[in-house]
């Protein structure tokens, strides 16, 4: 993956504050994404679809290359589009055999 895991936990913080209605949440989640390449925000995608069972882990390199080539919208309103994207992006995490947890404390100590 080239997404960095304090990445992704600070994605998954600020999809939970997005669904509390956090004032600025939003926008931090739209400026946090337009600062990734096109690399990490497949990692990204991919990520949700392992978590939710679209691909299987071993398959992540065909759901970030899947990513790439179906990409039609940004891909920040996309995901924000996903229903339970904080849990989909855990359980991806989990799945590649990273701690959600330690992914989200990095991401708080940054």
């Amino acid at each position: 993956m080239d997404i960095g895991a304090d990445q992704v936990g600070e994605v998954i913080l600020l999809a939970r504050e997005m669904v509390e209605q956090f004032t600025g949440a939003e926008e931090q989640f739209d400026g946090l994404l337009e600062g990734m390449n096109e690399d990490e925000l497949a990692d990204l995608v991919a990520l949700v679809w392992v978590g939710r069972g679209d691909f299987e882990a071993e398959e992540f390199e065909d759901a970030r290359r899947t990513a790439m080539e179906q990409a039609t919208i940004p891909t920040n309103e996309y995901l924000k589009g996903v229903d339970h994207l904080a849990e989909h992006l855990e359980a991806g995490l989990d799945a590649m055999g990273i701690s959600p947890s330690d992914a989200e404390d990095s991401a708080l100590e940054g």
